[in-house]
Order: C-alpha cells, then sequence, then structure tokens
C-alpha cells in the first residue's frame, strides 16, 4: 500500500477542500474520501488505487440519518448497510432495498460498509484488480476481459470495457426513481441516478460515474411511490454469502384494482457495466396480468439486447429466470 496522509474534516466544506488537489487528475492518484472503507481499503492494497490523501467522513455530523416521511425516503450517505436494512420504516415501504441491503456480503461488512461507498464502488474485473495488469480502466489499451477470462463479465451494455457494476443497492433505488445529492467545491447538485453511472463507451473510460474528483454524495432521496411498496430484490451468487451478483433484477410493480400491471421497473444488475433498465420489457407488462407465460415474455425481452462474450452466455437464461421470479414476486402473482 502506497503511504498516504489521513485527514479528518468536520464539514462537508472542509472534506471538498481536502479532495479538491488535483481536480482533473487521475482517479487512481487524486485524493479519496473514505468512510466504512470495505472497497477503497481493498483497491489500495492491490495499488488499483493509490490515493495522497484519504478524507475520512466519519466525522461529518448529520450524513447519517434516514429520515422517512410522506415525500419519501432520505439516507444519508453514511447510513450503513446494516441500519438500512433494519430500519423498520424501509422494510415496509420500500421492501426491495430492505432486501438489496441485506444480500450485500456478511453481517461483518453490512455493519460497516455505508450506501454511498456501496454506489460508489469500483469493478470487480480480476484484470483490473490485478496489479500487474494494466487494462483498459487503469489506462491500457486493451479489455482482457473481452477475449479472456470474462465469465462474471458484461452481457450488455459492454464495448471498449466489459466490467459490471457490483452495487447491489444501485439497482433497486434505480428502479425506485432515486435521486442522489453530490457536494464539491462548485456546489451542490442532484442527480437522478439513472444519470449518475456512465457507460465505458459514453462516459471517462477510467469512472464509472459523474463524481469529479472533488465531489462527494451527501445522501440519496427515494420518492414515495406505489410502486415502492411491491419491490423486491433478487440477487444469484455462486457462494450463499460474501459474494457479488452474477445476475440479479430490481422489480417493481404497481397493480390496477383487476391486478393488471398499472405501471412497472425492472433494472438488472450484474449483466452491465451500470445498472441496466429495461422500459421495452416494462412496457409490455402494462395492463397485463402476471400470468406465467406473460412473466416468460418479460424475461425474454429484458434480455433482448444481450451479447454474451465467450465465457459468460449462462448469464442470459439465469437473468430471465431471475425477472421472472421477481416479477411474480412484487406482484404477488
Amino acid at each position: 500500500m502506497k503511504a498516504f496522509e489521513w485527514t479528518s474534516p468536520a464539514t462537508i466544506d472542509e472534506a471538498v477542500k481536502l479532495l479538491s488537489v488535483d481536480r482533473a487528475g487521475d482517479i487512481d492518484e487524486a485524493p479519496r474520501p473514505i468512510a466504512g472503507g470495505q472497497d477503497l481499503l481493498t483497491t489500495m492494497k492491490d495499488y488499483t488505487s493509490r490515493p495522497s490523501r484519504l478524507v475520512n467522513l466519519k466525522n461529518i455530523r448529520g450524513l447519517d440519518r434516514i429520515t422517512l416521511n410522506a415525500r419519501g425516503l432520505t439516507i444519508g450517505a453514511l447510513v450503513t448497510l446494516t441500519e438500512l436494512e433494519e430500519h423498520a420504516g424501509v422494510r415496509k415501504s420500500f421492501p426491495g432495498l430492505s432486501e438489496a441491503a441485506h444480500s450485500i456480503a456478511t453481517p461483518q461488512i453490512r455493519n460497516l460498509g455505508t450506501v454511498g461507498g456501496n454506489l460508489c464502488q469500483r469493478p470487480r474485473c480480476w484484470y483490473f484488480r490485478l496489479e500487474e495488469v494494466i487494462c483498459l480502466k487503469k489506462g491500457g489499451s486493451e479489455c482482457y476481459a473481452a477475449k479472456g477470462e470474462n465469465k462474471y463479465n458484461a452481457i450488455i451494455g459492454g464495448g471498449p470495457s466489459y466490467i459490471v457494476h457490483p452495487s447491489d443497492l444501485a439497482p433497486m433505488l434505480l428502479a425506485l426513481g432515486a435521486r442522489v445529492t453530490v457536494a464539491g467545491t462548485a456546489g451542490k447538485r442532484v442527480i437522478p441516478l439513472d444519470k449518475f453511472f456512465t457507460l465505458p463507451s459514453e462516459g471517462n473510460i477510467r469512472r464509472e460515474n459523474v463524481l469529479q474528483n472533488d465531489e462527494i454524495i451527501t445522501e440519496i432521496f427515494v420518492p414515495a411511490s406505489p410502486l415502492a411498496t411491491r419491490s423486491t430484490y433478487l440477487k444469484f451468487k455462486e457462494r450463499e454469502s460474501l459474494d457479488f451478483a452474477l445476475a440479479s433484477v430490481a422489480a417493481a410493480v404497481q397493480l390496477a384494482g383487476d391486478r393488471t400491471v398499472r405501471d412497472a421497473r425492472i433494472v438488472l444488475g450484474g449483466v452491465a457495466p451500470i445498472p441496466w433498465r429495461v422500459p421495452a420489457a416494462e412496457k409490455f407488462l402494462a395492463g397485463k396480468s402476471l400470468t406465467p407465460d406473460v412473466l416468460t415474455e418479460a424475461g425474454k425481452i429484458a434480455l433482448a439486447d444481450a451479447k454474451p462474450l465467450e465465457k459468460n452466455a449462462y448469464k442470459v437464461p439465469l437473468a430471465q429466470t431471475l425477472v421472472r421470479r421477481a416479477l411474480a414476486k412484487a406482484g404477488g402473482a
């Protein structure tokens, strides 16, 4: 691990000033915020990240609160995954979000890991994580996963890099229409979550989101919605615990009085470089009952754009099955 300076600001303004050194510089060398540190410390140990300064956010008051009212749910960036999972109001009004938090890693990690940190995780691709490999995401000229060991890589939205986004909260929050508040030296801005993450082909290939080096997430807002109470998150992983999704699905539905679908949201995880919403499948469901045939067709439509690599075609039927099951569970079918 490279030597670094440790700082502990007491306010958001102090934190962003400490992060503002070399604003336009390399994300791997720039000062970095730290809260739970569950992801950042591992990248530092394998030299994927080499920050000159760590800015500890834990002393900033007010970033660890959960507020639930008629408008919706406000989650401070420093709220732990355990706190989110176990909050009674979240379990009742946003069940899919509680399920997503519960699916992450182990109790020990959930006790330390934060909501903001989960959204800002770096890719888990082993080429990216290997110190001696300089892949496209680290400034090299090639995504080695494209023709190499790509069992865990993207089947949708990939290219020129084929990472998958590792966050479990992100698909569910996106399905629920969440937005994030970001603070930086230029001030605050509010970003809809569907504009927060960036594809390798559209944004800075070295980054996974629109945050600048001197910016931090301060809170996440999830609006109250009829969709929220019928939400669920299903995740398939190789190991029972301490593992990332091979594929996952966040689903939320609103039913009419005759139990046909009035509205639906479907977001795939573990299959694309960003949480992948599938509006075509959502549109197909409108006005229909959640029969087995409808669920099967929705799964097919959701994966219609999949372009598997050599070793990850299994993700297509896996994700289709998860779509069917998630919709059935959310809709009570």
